[in-house]
């Protein structure tokens, strides 16, 4: 029998506590439906906690982050308030082994800029649209058990150009009522860490709720776990010369 996945749920909280369309989708926030939903899915293979921006460190102190496996992030309306020293913090646990499932509009979260290098820029139309998720890559663990499409009646358009780093598995790509398309389900290794981009969840709609998206941050959770312990790759110098031979 192998350890629960510890999984912590990172949440702005802003929305929820602004707006109150929001609320009526979220009454428990969107941070708190996925952490449940998580619950639901995977049973007592996850051990699930919830961290939000207002908390002390963001609710990612050292502490919470060396017990944390796989870390989701959801944010939107307060980018520029996550403090820099958790986001360094937060990679560095990254490159050590930590599993990260960036959603939707985490795209432009400072710990995803820095771990892609890129702008992470795209196109966008906010209205009632539907989207269509196609899975490209139906033996990837992460589309197990993911209807092909998975359909969402409402939802904001994502467009490309997704100004990202070229994926190293494209696992979902989405299609909207406006023609146009979107690399919706993309991943990356960066260090020893494993990160996943999931592109459906704006606020305005009952996206988290939906058990298909669920299952999908389900099925990446598992995906993003360590696979060894974690540790931080070793910092190499450079060596006396002849060392071989001397031994």
């Amino acid at each position: 029998m192998t350890d629960p996945i510890r999984v912590t749920v990172w949440g702005e909280n802003v929305h929820e506590d602004r707006d109150e369309t929001v609320r009526k989708i979220y009454p428990d926030t969107m941070h708190e439906t996925i952490a449940s939903a998580l619950r639901a899915k995977l049973g007592q293979d996850v051990v699930v906690r919830t961290a939000w921006l207002q908390q002390d460190e963001h609710g990612l102190t050292e502490e919470v982050l060396a017990e944390t496996d796989v870390l989701t992030w959801w944010g939107h309306a307060a980018h520029d308030q996550v403090d820099d020293a958790v986001v360094e913090r937060v990679q560095k646990h990254v490159l050590s082994g930590m599993g990260l499932i960036a959603l939707h509009s985490a795209h432009f979260s400072k710990i995803f800029i820095k771990l892609m290098g890129t702008t992470c820029s795209l196109d966008w139309r906010a209205e009632n649209d539907r989207e269509l998720i196609w899975t490209v890559a139906p033996g990837h663990p992460i589309a197990r058990g993911i209807p092909h499409p998975l359909v969402i009646e409402r939802e904001e358009m994502y467009g490309e150009l997704f100004d990202i780093p070229q994926p190293d598995e494209l696992v979902f790509i989405s299609s909207f009522t406006g023609g146009e398309v979107f690399r919706s389900g993309c991943t990356y290794r960066r260090g020893q860490g494993r990160v996943f981009y999931f592109r459906p969840g704006d606020q305005e709609f009952p996206t988290y709720h939906h058990s298909d998206v669920q299952q999908v941050i389900a099925n990446a959770v598992g995906w993003a776990a360590p696979v060894v312990p974690r540790q931080l790759p070793e910092v190499h110098h450079r060596g006396a010369t002849e060392w071989f031979d001397k031994g």
